[in-house]
């Protein structure tokens, strides 16, 4: 393995506040992170991936729990391990790995996140990279896909039932619909979107694409076994659920019977996928927008809050 050096390139922020004012591009005042725990390794960041909580974040929204500033955002990371903990027992130095480096989003994040060419990870956190899929189509998929895994599972088996995906085209949406049909087993699913990204969504599987700028999904006859909410309209889901359903969401108020999922990191989660994306049978979607170079990532998340984009804003190359 190259050497590793002992400052690297990095975006940071050192006050809380939009990104467009806070956030940094510095090449040299990084320090490289330390091994610091048993467990951990150390990985040369390839690409990252952007997502909402990181702009919230940077807002100072989980201020009370997070690490001290300065801090260099970011949670999605695909790279090549570099150095590993005396505890590590599965991953070695120059095997590809991906995931969410920080095992709960919102509290306990790491000081040094993935928008860096350098970031020590928990090795339970990580998982080998599928061997059919590039360093940025990975990196988008870790957060999402746990966050669509760990919200389908608290609903139990879907064999033969219908799942409603809300912002079926966002980083999220797009892995819930692949993971509910074929990983779960749904027979139907159907999901919402804008008019010029129907025909994406039937790509994907979807069996009815609901455009919903023309209609009202909650008003439609069909209603649904399980509806997951990645928009922030649960007040509306629950109008779309079959009686005894259940409606899952990751954003905004919480309207019973429905419950929040918010994702914990876990490596276990990528592996036990990794079988379906290795076969294409779940393939990531990377927003045709991108990759983004690592110099334009204050471009990146412009575009990301603009809440248009198809699939995960990447970074890529780092540096």
């Amino acid at each position: 393995m190259a050497e590793i050096p002992s400052h690297m390139k990095a975006w940071m922020y050192y006050d809380c506040g939009s990104f467009t004012d806070v956030l940094k591009f510095e090449t040299k005042t990084s320090t490289v992170p330390q091994v610091l725990k048993d467990h951990q390794v150390l990985v040369k960041v390839v690409a990252a991936a952007l997502n909402p909580v990181d702009t919230l974040r940077m807002m100072g929204f989980f201020k009370a729990t997070d690490s001290p500033l300065p801090t260099i955002p970011g949670y999605d990371v695909a790279g090549v391990v570099v150095k590993v903990g005396p505890q590590v027992k599965q991953l070695k130095e120059g095997d590809e790995v991906y995931g969410n480096i920080n095992e709960k989003p919102l509290e306990d994040t790491k000081q040094i996140g993935s928008l860096a060419e350098y970031t020590a990870v928990e090795e339970k956190l990580l998982g080998l990279k599928p061997k059919n899929l590039s360093f940025p189509e990975a990196a988008g998929l870790p957060l999402a896909i746990e966050t669509a895994y760990q919200g389908l599972e608290r609903c139990g088996p879907l064999d033969g039932k219908s799942v409603l995906v809300l912002g079926g085209a966002g980083g999220v949406g797009t892995l819930v619909i692949q993971l509910a049909k074929h990983v779960f087993g749904a027979s139907r699913v159907a999901a919402t979107c804008s008019t010029g990204k129907l025909e994406f969504l039937k790509s994907l599987g979807v069996d009815l694409a609901i455009d919903y700028t023309k209609e009202n999904f909650e008003d439609l006859p069909e209603k649904f076994d399980v509806v997951f909410d990645g928009v922030g309209q649960c007040d509306k889901a629950v109008k779309a659920m079959k009686e005894g359903g259940k409606v899952v969401s990751i954003i905004g108020q919480i309207t019973p019977p429905a419950f929040q999922v918010i994702v914990t990191s876990d490596g276990s989660v990528l592996e036990k996928l990794n079988p379906f994306l290795e076969s294409g049978k779940v393939k990531p979607v990377v927003d045709p927008k991108g990759p983004f170079p690592f110099s334009q990532v204050v471009e990146a998340f412009s575009h990301l809050k603009t809440h248009r984009a198809t699939g995960k804003v990447i970074i890529y190359p780092i540096p």
